[in-house]
Formats: structure tokens, C-alpha cells, sequence
């Protein structure tokens, strides 16, 4: 399935002064396969090494980090030589050996001209800085599949060039909304993650077979998930993060006015109810890359981080078609569209989703007296508070409080509802499936 992330990479590779590359994302997200998808395309020649797979590839790394006698070794493993100024090495798996890592320090110093890929899963777990040295290694992150490279994957290739094609100035033929529309329900359903989503489109019309495969699937990656924990970090403290984990859709359900709420730390862990006792069980989620973590501001003022409260923020999951997994609801009940104020933090989850793949890095909702926002933009220099609405009702006191009070260029709601921008009072409303292209 075509990533975008394939044009980064492009990017990367045309660079005179790039450094190697570290490729992070969650598991199954499809960094291998997009790396090899990459060289295939871009390379004369890939060297692919597994480190997980082979144990026996540690020995390369053990004598020294000189990175012509590295190259000599896997040329031998490999069975092949390694031309250094025209082919492209992939170390995947690169937790399993963290001098692997480490090693990326002398490729960027005495083979510059090395095009060297490294991957992994859990990688931000591993990052510190005893594997590898600030400044000589470049980052891409790799999320679960946006919606537009759902459409895609799945065939809907009209549907995603018109809303990679789309102008905000023009209006949305109903004909195309209310596809659109019928499309981010079933990616509500089936999520990002590439393997899953090759499961439905390979049922073809079968929509029962589809989804009932699509979410087996998905109990499988949540297994599998789980597991991490408890190999990565030993059993007592896997058991509380497993706990935080699965307590993130209930915290999300929790308000009965469809917003998702701040996270609350009473009742998940027994005789841990305080910010301080469970940081690090939330910051070895958001390493892992399973949790979004949304800062909570109270003020509507530049730059959001100086106005974050600590131990104020909204957790969502790293993926929607996990969530509803992960909450217990029935893939019918997401397609029919109803399950209550359930709807309000799918929706929720959805553009947290769709802000961090369009390249935001850390995302901010505000939070003053009663008044509340999901989400707070900054587009050059501007604040652009951003209301988000899983139906057909658009209306929002809190963001005509914001508004009043800062006075911002123009205030967006993302909901059910087609286009309409009324530049006269400043408010933008968008249909939801666009979240991603925002700001236009």
C-alpha cells in the first residue's frame, strides 16, 4: 500500500548533507515494509538485516564501530557487495542491538556518503543518549495509515485525490460528502494500521466477512501489544501500563456530553491515585507510541508550552480501529453510527490522529473555568482554536468565549456537516474527514 512517508524519504535521499536516518513508529504501522518499498524503488541495490532475526548479526558490532570494517562484515553475511555511494542499508530491528545504533555516530562522520535506514519497534523506549549521539542521526516518524492512504489502499483512489485536490474556497457536491462520510465510518471501524486495512479491502463487498476479520485482527495486535509490555519493561510494571492502556477508552467515554475529559489518575491503579506515580507509566506509552497525549492549556496565548499545566492533558489512543477494539464496541454499532457519546471521542480521536500524521508535533486544548476546546492551532503566528463535532450540531459556547476573549483570525469546527465558511463572523466549518488537510 502506497505511504506518503515514501516522499520524506525521497526527500531525504536528495539531500547532499543527509545524516542516517532513524525511522520510528509503532508496530505494524509498516516501517519495513516502507523502507524496502523505498530502496526497491529508489536504489540500485538495498541490504536489508533483520536484527531480531539473526542474533548472530551482534558479533559485527562487538570488535569496534569502524564503519569500513561494519560494511566488509555484512557484505561477507550478506553475500554481496556493498557499492557505499549508490546502495541503501537498512537496519531493522535495531533495538535488539543498541551498538547498532551507536554506530550510526561514524557512518554520519567517515562514510557520509552511505545512504544507512535504521528502524525499530519500541525505538523511542531505546533512544537515550548512550545509544546514539545528538546531531548525527536524522528522525521520521511513521503513524498508522491517515484516512486519505486508507481511501487509497482500499481502491477509493477518487476519494483521496479529491481531498488532497481540494480547495477550501470550492464547495462539496453532496454526492461526494455523503461518500466521504460513509468512508470515515469505516475507517472508524478498521483504523490505519496497514495489515488490517489490507484485510477489508481484500474481502472485497463482503462487508460482514471484512469487518469481523478486520477486528480479529485487531484483538491479535492488541495481544501482541501487551506482550511488548510485559518483554520490555518485567511483569509488576507491565501490568500497571496494560491497566492505563485499556483505562484510556474508559477515561475517553467517561463525560456524558460526548467530549473526551481530562485523564484522571484515581481509580486505575490501586493506592495510586497521583500524577507523580504514574508518570512513568504514561511516558513509556507515549515513547511506545500507543498514547496521543494532548496538553492542557489555560490560556489562548503564544506559545501554548508556556501556559501547559503538568499533570492536565487528554490521553488517545495511537489509532481509532485499536480504540474501538480496545473499547469493546461492535463494529456494527460504528458503522450504524450510533453509540451515543461514544461518537464524541471517536471523533476526537480521529483528528488527534489526523493533526500528528499532517506533521504537528505536539498538540494543546484549552481548558478555562468551565470553557473547554479539543484542540488550540498555531498557523503563522495566529491561534486558531479548533472545536470538534461527531454530528450534524455545530453550535459551541466555549469557542464563542474564545473568541470573545483573544480574538482569534477565525475559529474552525470539524463535524458532520458539508463546508461552510461565513467570513463576516469568522467561523469555519468543515466536514470532519478533512481534519487532516487543516489548516487549508
Amino acid at each position: 500500500m502506497k505511504r506518503f512517508i515514501l516522499d520524506k524519504l525521497n526527500e531525504w535521499k536528495d539531500r547532499k548533507d543527509r545524516k542516517p536516518l532513524i525511522l520510528q513508529g509503532v508496530r505494524q504501522t509498516g516501517k519495513t515494509y516502507a523502507l524496502q518499498q523505498f530502496g526497491e524503488a529508489s536504489f540500485p541495490v538495498t541490504h536489508y538485516l533483520n536484527f531480531e532475526k539473526d542474533e548472530n548479526l551482534k558479533g559485527i558490532f562487538e570488535r569496534d564501530l569502524d564503519p569500513r570494517r561494519i560494511i566488509e562484515q555484512i557484505s561477507f553475511y550478506l553475500n554481496k557487495p556493498i557499492n557505499v555511494d549508490r546502495d541503501l542499508i537498512i537496519f531493522d530491528e535495531v533495538q535488539n542491538i543498541p551498538r547498532s545504533l551507536t554506530s550510526l555516530k561514524y557512518f554520519c562522520e567517515e562514510m557520509p556518503s552511505l545512504a544507512i535506514c535504521a528502524a525499530g519497534s519500541l525505538l523511542g523506549l531505546h533512544l537515550g543518549e548512550a545509544s546514539f549521539p545528538v546531531g548525527k542521526v536524522e528522525f521520521l516518524n511513521m503513524f498508522p495509515m491517515s484516512f486519505v492512504e486508507f481511501l487509497e489502499g482500499i481502491g477509493e483512489t477518487a476519494s483521496a485525490e479529491f481531498i488532497k485536490n481540494y480547495d477550501a474556497k470550492d464547495s462539496i457536491p453532496e454526492i461526494i460528502h455523503l461518500r466521504l462520510w460513509e468512508h470515515l465510518k469505516r475507517y472508524f471501524v478498521i483504523g490505519g494500521l496497514p495489515e488490517v486495512v489490507k484485510i477489508y479491502a481484500d474481502a472485497g463487498d463482503n462487508l460482514f466477512l471484512a469487518v469481523e476479520r478486520a477486528r480479529k485482527k485487531q484483538e491479535d495486535l492488541i495481544a501482541t501489544y501487551h506482550a511488548d509490555m510485559a518483554k520490555h519493561c518485567g511483569k509488576q510494571n507491565a501490568m500497571h501500563i496494560e491497566r492505563l492502556w485499556k483505562n484510556v477508552p474508559a477515561q475517553l467515554a467517561r463525560d456524558q456530553n460526548g467530549s473526551a475529559s481530562k485523564f484522571r489518575f484515581k481509580g486505575i491503579l490501586p493506592e495510586i491515585n497521583r500524577y507523580s506515580r504514574l508518570s512513568g507509566v504514561i511516558d513509556w506509552l507515549e515513547a511506545a507510541g500507543l498514547i496521543i497525549k494532548t496538553y492542557m492549556v489555560n490560556s489562548g496565548k503564544l506559545p501554548f508550552s508556556a501556559y501547559v499545566i503538568e499533570n492536565s492533558f487528554k490521553l488517545y489512543l495511537f489509532d481509532v480501529g485499536i480504540l474501538g477494539a480496545l473499547s469493546g464496541l461492535s463494529p456494527k454499532s460504528l458503522l450504524d453510527y450510533d453509540y451515543g457519546s461514544y461518537k464524541g471521542y471517536f471523533a476526537e480521536n480521529f483528528a488527534a490522529q489526523e493533526f500528528q500524521c499532517s506533521g504537528v508535533r505536539n498538540l494543546f486544548c484549552w481548558k478555562e473555568k468551565i470553557s473547554e476546546i479539543e484542540f488550540l492551532r498555531e498557523e503563522n503566528g495566529d491561534i486558531i482554536p479548533v472545536e470538534i463535532k461527531s454530528g450534524w450540531v455545530t453550535k459551541s459556547k466555549s469557542l464563542q468565549i474564545f473568541a470573545e476573549k483573544y480574538k482569534p483570525v477565525y475559529r474552525a469546527i470539524f463535524s458532520a456537516r458539508p463546508l461552510l465558511i461565513d467570513r463576516l463572523s469568522g467561523l469555519h466549518r468543515y466536514p470532519l474527514y478533512m481534519a487532516g488537510r487543516f489548516p487549508f
